[in-house]
């Protein structure tokens, strides 16, 4: 009879529901607070071996006595490699923000070096370490560009393949990098978000097209491609439809791609273009902004914007034409890599010419 009552007791299922959430988010929550305690210590241990000037005074050795010290004293402990020695020094190095401060070497031994970390981003005890061997790795001497990773990261909740991706592509020198009329289209705050989801160059090396490839191609190849194009993209960008026919006037239309970015909280109108940047092209994605606040903005929505992505550009050409229209708009080139020559599909064998061989050799064994 109990076993009745509770089974159909909402309250009861509620509350039983809720409790493997409960305790999901406490194991997430245990997790990143070990991450984070870990992080510290190595922080502390790379800020000793190089404020006391550990490897200077001991020579090239140095790392490699220390790993097997600490390998005798914490057996279990698979952190003390020579290599990731140098990077937890290497690590305290790039993200203090305090100068280094020159220590007498006679003075060392009485030296009492403070534990404390509050001259330190947190955000860096905030993401894994194989996130930051790898950020290191990339921006050893650049502190605020390994910053912007690390804020990135936690942004997005990037993986360590994403990371490794963006960090590959350089996106802190192409991030916000557009050529835009954003700060005399629209207002201050929004002005600044817009910028800073643009890039220049956009980078679409995950594509493969021959070396004359078209228009249609291109498209097609990123919409073949979405899952990676959103994430070249940036955060925030939703999907909502390619060749999106808009009817202006008794025309109809077709935007290139529309989507929605949540962060903005408007649509974005995307024209792609395999030819140089032409002022026209403004001309024609302004049109489409304009259609698009007439046709689908919601009160609660921002003004439309307009990114245009074309294969190259003169900058202050872009610029003019940008500047003649009332509409918030943006310019900026892609890049390509992986290029096939037009002739190579044709050079490779045939299924059937492959099976003709395969047949052949076998001929050739049996006799």
């Amino acid at each position: 009879m109990m076993n009745n009552i509770i089974q159909i007791d909402e309250s009861y299922q509620n509350w039983r529901g809720e409790l493997s959430d409960r305790f999901r988010n406490s194991q997430i929550k245990a997790a990143v607070r070990v991450n984070s305690e870990m992080l510290q210590f190595y922080w502390a241990l790379g800020r000793d071996i190089s404020q006391m000037g550990l490897s200077a005074r001991y020579g090239s050795g140095f790392f490699k006595r220390l790993s097997s010290d600490l390998k005798e004293l914490l057996p279990n402990v698979k952190s003390f490699s020579e290599t990731n020695l140098r990077y937890m020094v290497w690590f305290y190095e790039l993200y203090s923000l305090i100068p280094q401060q020159a220590v007498v070497e006679s003075d060392m031994a009485e030296k009492q070096l403070p534990m404390t970390n509050d001259y330190v981003s947190e955000s860096i005890f905030s993401i894994p370490w194989g996130h930051h061997v790898a950020i290191i790795g990339k921006c050893r001497s650049d502190q605020q560009k390994a910053l912007f990773y690390v804020n990135k990261t936690i942004e997005n909740n990037w993986s360590r393949a994403v990371l490794l991706n963006f960090l590959d592509t350089d996106l802190y020198d192409r991030q916000g990098k557009a050529v835009t009329n954003f700060q005399i289209t629209l207002p201050d705050v929004q002005s600044d978000l817009a910028q800073a989801i643009t890039k220049d160059p956009y980078n679409f090396d995950f594509l493969t097209l021959t070396e004359k490839y078209n228009e249609k191609e291109l498209k097609d190849a990123l919409m073949d491609n979405i899952t990676r194009f959103l994430l070249e993209l940036g955060s925030g960008f939703s999907f909502v439809g390619r060749e999106y026919r808009l009817m202006i006037g008794e025309k109809e239309n077709f935007a290139d791609m529309l989507f929605f970015n949540i962060n903005l909280r408007c649509y974005v109108v995307l024209e792609v273009k395999v030819t140089e940047f032409e002022p026209s092209f403004a001309g024609q994605l302004g049109t489409y902004v304009v259609a698009v606040n007439h046709q689908l903005k919601d009160d609660w929505q921002n003004p439309a914007i307009g990114l245009l992505v074309c294969k190259s550009m003169d900058k202050i050409e872009a610029q003019y034409a940008l500047e003649s229209t009332s509409q918030p708009l943006g310019v900026s080139s892609y890049e390509l890599s992986k290029l096939i020559p037009e002739n190579f599909k044709g050079s490779l064998p045939t299924i059937e010419e492959i099976e003709a061989e395969l047949n052949d050799d076998k001929h050739i064994e049996q006799k």
